[in-house]
């Protein structure tokens, strides 16, 4: 009984806010509709937006920009921090490098790559690659390396090589800090791409965010910002419910 009233309670804060939004746009408690249209109102724009396909094209857009960028970024994340963790001459190479470079924000290298490859479609793609590219690396680094090392040796007594260690004893114990970096970057892809498009790009989410800014419709921001957290949403509890599939039956 517990367990089915659990979902409940997670959708009770959601509906109460919901709710308490309606009353306080209708009450007039706040500075006219203008300032914070209600609930019913963004929705039903929301239904407008999605019939007219205006929010269609702008999601497809956007959504194809995250999963190319975050795809080719969690990749090449993952090849280069396995690299690293696992052979220590390449991780003292590349280390002072990656050092410098990671505390630098995705989003400052916007004017840089605009001046490098133009403003198109390769530039939010690359955006989120750097977003995805160093926290990926970063956790596939750091998982590689707190594995015990005696595992590693009683693989190595047996005879297995070391393909094998790798990739069937190092890589399987490393998951769980993988899969937290692409927890983590799939839900900031997003708000990369968000941000890229804003500034940059005529098409996508951001774009529509900001055309409705020059417009004054509020209704229509609270729809792409709704559409935003929803997607951080489905993406982070994407890579959660993978990385229960893939190592709940013996992470500990």
């Amino acid at each position: 009984m517990e367990s089915k009233l659990k979902p409940a309670w997670g959708f009770l804060p959601v509906a109460i806010f919901l709710v308490a939004w309606e009353v306080v746009a209708r009450a007039g408690i706040l500075p006219g509709r203008f300032f914070l249209p209600p609930f019913s109102e963004v929705m039903a724009e929301f239904y407008r937006l999605t019939v007219t396909g205006v929010l269609g094209k702008s999601f497809a857009a956007s959504l194809g920009r995250v999963l190319i960028g975050f795809f080719a970024g969690s990749v090449a994340g993952i090849v280069v921090g396995t690299a690293m963790g696992w052979r220590r001459l390449i991780d003292k190479t590349l280390s002072p490098i990656i050092s410098l470079f990671y505390p630098i924000p995705a989003l400052g290298w916007i004017p840089l790559l605009m001046l490098w490859i133009g403003i198109n479609e390769m530039l939010p793609i690359t955006l989120i690659f750097i977003c995805s590219f160093f926290p990926v690396l970063y956790n596939t680094v750091t998982g590689i390396k707190q594995v015990d090392a005696d595992y590693i040796l009683v693989a190595r007594t047996l005879g297995a090589s070391e393909g094998r260690i790798l990739f069937a004893v190092v890589l399987p114990l490393a998951l769980p800090n993988i899969f937290t970096g692409l927890r983590l970057e799939a839900g900031m892809a997003w708000r990369t791409v968000i941000a890229a498009e804003m500034v940059a790009i005529p098409t996508g989410i951001g774009a529509l965010l900001m055309r409705a800014e020059s417009l004054m419709r509020i209704d229509i921001i609270i729809v792409c910002l709704i559409v935003l957290a929803v997607m951080c949403l489905v993406f982070e509890n994407l890579f959660a419910w993978l990385e229960r599939r893939l190592t709940g039956g013996w992470k500990s």
